[in-house]
């Protein structure tokens, strides 16, 4: 009962602090925008993930929980919990950087997809400029709803084009704000072929592929890992549940391990769990 008072009463300051927090920024965002002669739109920047104010709520509130509840199970006393539950504020960064992998791995889908088409348009003697205006259509053909990373980018790079910007330097600031290295090599290329009059048409196809290849290996990798990952969840998550198990059903014998030394073995305990989720991340981590 603590534990969810404690919890609440620490949302709802959290929520009051993150209100305040955006609406600061807003105001001060709106009075940079009053002050700038010609304010440009800013561009996404997809190597950062921002959580919103909710996300950041609700990952402090679920994460606040867990380490309550995990830190009860380990050591007992309620001081401890409630010394636990800010540890949720830790998980944001965790959050966000996942957030964020995910993002730039659909970027990367869709950025194959979208040079598919160009190698298409090129292949049948359009231009390149008219190239990336026909790879915007199928975009939205593939993702009717809107909703894709890819299209707004293309939004973007024909947008530059109508005010008088090149298609390399779209690119390039495409390339660089994604974050992907394959959008970084296209770059370099696209631009040195452009200027020394080189075969585009080989370049976008070959680099499509390439693209598509690695997709696949990091795909067939995923497959062979899906397995093994559950396999490391469901051994991080035994200790905790035959901890509590035997806080259940067998309190007397337990009872040493929450007093005295018994406190310092549970301590080493909850550290070599903690290592062995961080290590096991580190493993199943395979870059292509």
């Amino acid at each position: 009962m603590m534990t969810v008072i404690a919890a609440l009463v620490i949302g709802i300051m959290l929520w009051v602090l993150l209100r305040w927090k955006e609406r600061s920024r807003s105001i001060a965002a709106e009075e940079r925008g009053n002050a700038a002669s010609s304010p440009q739109p800013s561009l996404p920047d997809y190597r950062e993930y921002t959580l919103t104010a909710k996300e950041r709520m609700i990952t402090v509130l679920v994460g606040g929980l867990m380490c309550g509840a995990i830190s009860y199970v380990f050591f007992g006393s309620w001081v401890i919990v409630l010394l636990g539950l800010p540890c949720g504020f830790g998980l944001v960064r965790y959050r966000a950087a996942l957030l964020r992998d995910r993002r730039v791995h659909t970027l990367r889908v869709q950025f194959k997809q979208a040079l598919y088409s160009v190698s298409s348009s090129l292949g049948a003697g359009k231009s390149v400029e008219q190239a990336f205006a026909d790879a915007l259509q199928d975009m939205r053909l593939l993702y009717p709803q809107g909703t894709s990373l890819m299209i707004e980018e293309l939004e973007v790079m024909l947008r530059k084009l109508k005010l008088g910007g090149t298609i390399e330097a779209a690119i390039a600031d495409f390339s660089r704000r994604s974050g992907l290295e394959d959008a970084r090599q296209f770059a370099d290329v696209f631009s040195i072929c452009k200027r020394t009059g080189g075969n585009l048409v080989e370049i976008v196809r070959r680099t499509s592929t390439i693209i598509g290849e690695k997709l696949e290996i990091e795909q067939d990798i995923a497959v062979l890992l899906a397995q093994k990952k559950f396999e490391s969840k469901v051994l991080l998550a035994a200790p905790l549940v035959i901890v509590t198990v035997l806080r259940v059903t067998a309190a007397e014998y337990m009872a040493p391990l929450y007093e005295g030394g018994g406190r310092i073995t549970m301590s080493a305990a909850l550290l070599a769990l903690i290592g062995c989720f961080a290590l096991t991340r580190r493993i199943m981590r395979i870059g292509v």
